[in-house]
């Protein structure tokens, strides 16, 4: 991946962060990392635990940011968020998969659009 691209991907993610910290969600974790892959930003939301996915795009030419989560990563995710579980001390009420999608605008705030129990 190119300086550019990591940089546009972490750029989305500190305004996902931003976003649903405004929403009242506390953030556990950014980019937790296990052998199995990454998750942006593990939450909680009141008794909830929440796996959330960024992705930032800058424009639209391959589908929406959203679009970019497909079957083999909301299966990633899944087996991460096991994973995590298992490690965790906590025992949440109910998990929740979201996905925040980011798009910088050319001339105004950029959008960002949050996808709660995506999957």
């Amino acid at each position: 991946m190119t300086k550019q691209r990591q940089a546009v991907g972490a750029y989305g993610e500190r305004l996902a962060e931003r976003h649903l910290s405004d929403q009242g969600l506390v953030v556990l974790a950014r980019n937790w990392r296990c052998d199995d892959g990454e998750v942006d930003l593990i939450l909680r939301d009141g008794e909830d635990v929440v796996f959330c996915e960024v992705k930032t795009r800058r424009g639209d030419a391959y589908g929406s940011p959203a679009e970019a989560v497909d079957r083999t990563k909301v299966q990633r995710l899944r087996k991460l968020a096991s994973r995590w579980l298992a490690q965790s001390t906590l025992r949440p009420r109910e998990v929740r998969f979201d996905v925040v999608a980011v798009t910088p605008q050319s001339r105004g705030a950029t959008r960002i659009e949050h996808l709660r129990a995506a999957f």
